[in-house]
């Protein structure tokens, strides 16, 4: 019988923002690499710490520890930006990272002075979108929010979505009518796809597509240079399990290599390294419950019970590690 400890694998998403190693031993421990992705969050560290810690324990930690860059959108309407940015990516690339990170805030805060908010395929981020074509270098893009965020609270699928837009109501687009709407931020990001056809392309977070596995499937169809991640979408998928169990099996069997598993888990410094290591061994342990065994289950997410997949140790294999290996070329 598989155990979660049956082979290597790798958590392709996480944030290693502590100056501290702990995560990485408790990877060792289950056997697991660790991908931490460079992000613009307001909350993190700044960018160039993040990038110093993934260099500092990168080269040597026993555990692998690869990493995505990013580039600052601070002077993103200067027409000296693009330059600079594609400069600073030549220079990460050339250290190591395995791919260039894009987060939400393009399409959810960034505005123009005209109060216009900078979309992904807007012509200010063309000339990099068209670099990073060129040199075949992964894009990692988190691109919009659930579809939860622009419902009503009571309308919303799963608790965290419920609990996190009732606690921070200024991130809950529902009552943020000026802002984009959820459609412009997949099309937007669809029209970069389909202008960038060669574009390595990963869609953090299910694509923000959480809400309906036949709209990954259809953008996957669509897009063969595109992959998805599952890091911090698990809920939505036990969602989707207690509904239609038999429709989360075949996503995952026909979309096997296209599938690269990640936590999303915080390393954050201000929070007690314990605490993170007890969240990170709950979620590894609950996802490999459902991804590889047939058990009934139960999540705090929904009201439904709900059955693993049971999925075979081959296409665990790819979802767990091998993907990852391949996608962003580790």
């Amino acid at each position: 019988m598989l155990s979660i400890r049956s082979f290597p694998k790798i958590d392709a998403h996480i944030h290693f923002n502590a100056d501290r190693g702990d995560l990485l031993a408790l990877a060792g421990e289950y056997d697991f690499s660790v991908l931490t992705i460079n992000t613009e969050v307001p909350e993190f560290p700044p960018i160039e710490q993040q990038r110093q810690l993934a260099l500092k324990y990168g080269p040597s930690s026993v555990t692998a520890l690869w990493h995505a860059a990013t580039v600052s959108t601070e002077e993103v309407f200067e027409k000296k930006w693009a330059d600079q940015a594609i400069s600073s990516i030549t220079k990460k690339m050339s250290e190591g990272a395995c791919g260039i990170k894009f987060w939400k805030n393009i399409g959810m805060s960034i505005q123009r002075p005209d109060g216009s908010f900078l979309m992904p395929d807007d012509a200010e981020l063309v000339p990099v979108f068209e670099f990073l074509e060129e040199q075949h270098i992964p894009v990692l893009g988190h691109q919009g929010e659930p579809k939860n965020c622009w419902l009503p609270v009571e309308e919303m699928t799963v608790k965290s979505d419920r609990d996190y837009f009732s606690r921070h109501p200024r991130y809950h687009m529902y009552k943020q009518p000026d802002y984009p709407d959820y459609r412009d931020h997949i099309e937007s990001r669809d029209h970069l796809l389909e202008r960038h056809p060669e574009l390595r392309f990963v869609g953090l977070h299910l694509a923000s597509l959480e809400w309906s596995l036949d709209e990954v499937a259809r953008r996957l169809d669509t897009f063969p240079n595109l992959a998805v991640d599952l890091a911090e979408r698990f809920s939505h998928l036990y969602y989707h399990a207690a509904r239609d169990h038999e429709q989360v099996v075949r996503f995952f069997r026909e979309y096997q290599d296209r599938i690269i598993y990640g936590t999303d888990i915080i390393d954050d410094p201000d929070q007690d390294a314990e605490a993170i290591l007890r969240e990170l061994k709950d979620r590894w342990e609950m996802h490999w419950k459902f991804l590889a065994t047939d058990q009934q289950l139960r999540s705090s997410q929904i009201e439904e019970p709900f059955n693993g997949l049971a999925l075979p140790q081959p296409v665990l294999e790819k979802i767990y590690r091998s993907n990852a290996l391949r996608w962003y070329r580790l």
